[in-house]
Formats: C-alpha cells, sequence, structure tokens
C-alpha cells in the first residue's frame, strides 16, 4: 500500500495540536478569534434552516408514505441507483379486489353491480393519490433534498474549513505573543517567522470567511426558492383532495340511483356537510315529515335575505332547487322548517336549498 508516512504524521500531529487548542479555547486558557455579529446571525439562520428544512423532508415523506418497509425500500433503491418498481396504491389494490368479488357474485346482482361502481371510484381515487405523490415528491421533496445533499454539504465543509483557519490564526496569534515576550526580555527587536505566519494565517482566514458568508447569504435565495416549491406542493394537494371530491360526490349519484326495492342506505349527490347525506334513499327529507308543499309556500313579507352559492347542488327530487356555484339567489325560512335547509327562489323557480351550501348575505 503506497502512503506518504510523513504527510501522514504531520496530519496527524496538526490533528492533535487543533484539537488541543480547541479544548483550551472551551476550558477560557487560550484567546478565540470571534466572528461579527452579522457572520454569526448568518451562521444561526442556517443552522436553523437545515434542522426544519430536515424534520419537514422527514415527515413529509411520513405523511405521503406512511408504511416505513416502503419507504426503506425507496431507499436502497435510490442507493443502489436503479429504478424503483411501480407499486399500486392502497385504493387500487382495494378496488381491484372489489372488481373481481364483483365478478364472483355476479354483475347483474345488486351487491354485485355496487361493487363494480364502489371499485372502479376506488382505483380512481387510488390512480389521483398516485399521480399526486409523483407530483409532491418532484416539486417539494426533491428540491429539499437536494439542498440538504448538495448545498448544506457545500456550505458544512465551508464552515469546517473556516473553523480550522481560525484555530491557525489563533495559534499563530498565541507564538507571536511568546516571540514579543522574548524580545521584550531579550531587549531586541528583529522580525520573526512567527509574524510572517500570522499575516498568511490572517489572509487565508479572510478568504475562507468571504466564501464562507457568500455561502451563508445564499440561504435567502433557498427560502425563497423553497416556497414556491411549498405552494407547488398545497396545488398538488389542493388538486388531489378536489379529485377525490369529485369522485366521490360522482359515486354517491351513482349510488343514489339504486332501486327503491334495496334495504339499503344510498346516499345521494351531496357534501359530507350536507344534512341529507346520512338521511336512507326512502327516508322522507325534513321538510316532507311536515307534509310542506313547495309550491303553497309564500315568502314573508320580511325575513327574505340575498345568497351566494358555494357549490354545485343537483335537486334530489321536484321538491328543491337546483345550485349553481357563484350564483345569488333569494332564500328564506317558514315556520316548522328544519334550521338546516332555506327556501330558495331563483326567478320563477322555488325549492328547498341546503344552507351548507350558501354563503348567507347581509
Amino acid at each position: 500500500m503506497d502512503f506518504n508516512v510523513r504527510k501522514l504524521a504531520t496530519d496527524a500531529g496538526i490533528f492533535f495540536s487543533r484539537a488541543v487548542q480547541f479544548t483550551e479555547e472551551k476550558l477560557g486558557q487560550a484567546e478565540k478569534t470571534e466572528l461579527d455579529a452579522h457572520f454569526e446571525n448568518l451562521l444561526s439562520r442556517a443552522d436553523c434552516t437545515k434542522n426544519w428544512t430536515e424534520k419537514i423532508y422527514r415527515q413529509t415523506e411520513v405523511v405521503l408514505q406512511p408504511n416505513p418497509g416502503a419507504r426503506i425500500e425507496e431507499f436502497l433503491y435510490e442507493k443502489l441507483d436503479r429504478k424503483v418498481p411501480p407499486r399500486p396504491t392502497n385504493g387500487e389494490i382495494l378496488g381491484q379486489f372489489m372488481l373481481e368479488a364483483a365478478k364472483e357474485f355476479g354483475s347483474g346482482t345488486p351487491y354485485g353491480s355496487t361493487l363494480i361502481k364502489v371499485g372502479d371510484c376506488q382505483r380512481r381515487l387510488g390512480g389521483a393519490e398516485r399521480e399526486f405523490l409523483q407530483t409532491s415528491s418532484i416539486s417539494f421533496l426533491i428540491p429539499l433534498r437536494n439542498f440538504l445533499e448538495g448545498d448544506w454539504r457545500t456550505i458544512s465543509r465551508e464552515r469546517k474549513l473556516l473553523e480550522n483557519r481560525r484555530l491557525d490564526l489563533d495559534a499563530c496569534k498565541a507564538r507571536v505573543k511568546k516571540a514579543k515576550a522574548a524580545e521584550t526580555k531579550a531587549g531586541v527587536r528583529f522580525i520573526s517567522p512567527a509574524e510572517h505566519e500570522l499575516r498568511v494565517a490572517q489572509t487565508e482566514f479572510d478568504r475562507q470567511a468571504e466564501v464562507t458568508r457568500l455561502l451563508l447569504e445564499g440561504i435567502s435565495s433557498t427560502h425563497v426558492n423553497h416556497l414556491r416549491c411549498l405552494c407547488e406542493f398545497v396545488e398538488a394537494q389542493a388538486m388531489y383532495y378536489s379529485q377525490c371530491h369529485k369522485y366521490m360526490l360522482e359515486l354517491q349519484r351513482e349510488l343514489g340511483r339504486c332501486p327503491d326495492s334495496l334495504d339499503v342506505n344510498c346516499h345521494p349527490a351531496s357534501s359530507p356537510t350536507d344534512p341529507s347525506a346520512f338521511l336512507p334513499l326512502n327516508s322522507p327529507s325534513p321538510l316532507e315529515t311536515d307534509a310542506l308543499q313547495i309550491e303553497e309556500v309564500q315568502p314573508p313579507a320580511s325575513g327574505t335575505r340575498k345568497a351566494k352559492v358555494l357549490y354545485d347542488y343537483d335537486a334530489a327530487d321536484s321538491s328543491e332547487l337546483s345550485l349553481r356555484a357563484d350564483e345569488l339567489i333569494t332564500v328564506y325560512t317558514v315556520p316548522g322548517m328544519d334550521s338546516d335547509w332555506l327556501i330558495g327562489e331563483r326567478g320563477n323557480q322555488k325549492g328547498k336549498v341546503p344552507v351548507t351550501y350558501l354563503e348567507l348575505l347581509s
């Protein structure tokens, strides 16, 4: 094995000397060159950025992939520089099981036909989840990881080098101080090699401090980049949940057409906050239980209000009024009416509307 013994011994000696000097500084037995307040603030900001970026990155991984075994598998494939094999999402697996079960039970049976509808919806939900995971990884996770494995490693390396330059500078200062003490005692003044070493060490320290400062100031650009990535992550998340909501509304509409003879709780199309969402298909609405006839309802002399529609709503029957997002309608209540519903009017059209779909205007 070919190696330079002299260089190895020299490096070991330098390492030992720096370790001793560092220990003496901690014990207050040696002077230490202090960095200016601005530089210290930059160092503190960089450390804070690294720590929180690491925490956010790790927790985002957990949110996107809760299975630790799958995360380890992806990590190993990445380290081996191999492509991660495609893995179906849980929703896709569930959907496939439902479709296979429907074949066994018979697609013409009520249960089998419903399994087909739900299974197809689960597969679409799983596909939306897959797209969300891929988009989030590219737009958010990878930039954070690139910072931790790229920019931060460079900053750490230059900071370590700066610390070594500072230790060398302080060691030269100590030697100059000793040399001056010896000169004073001898009564002779001459330029010692220690002074020359001090000038060289000071130059190298100043140069390294400038390089490190520029890297630390680049943390501001990192924050800007991570802000953009964060916004893209939020957009991907909003798109994913919007798709899921859309698919579930479509599924609820399909299940709302279940035959009346079936004793199942098929819910009409509605949002999770719709008060009718958890009523059985054959159950009367709150207004119908009071035998309220919409055609006979008259608006009160006072108490009508304007309301803005927040979401589209398809009327379940002739007693309800279909709504379209962002339109304005007139609403009012009548005695004996359930608090979760109002009477809505649009021109000559009139019908019940759920309160949760409206923003009441003053």
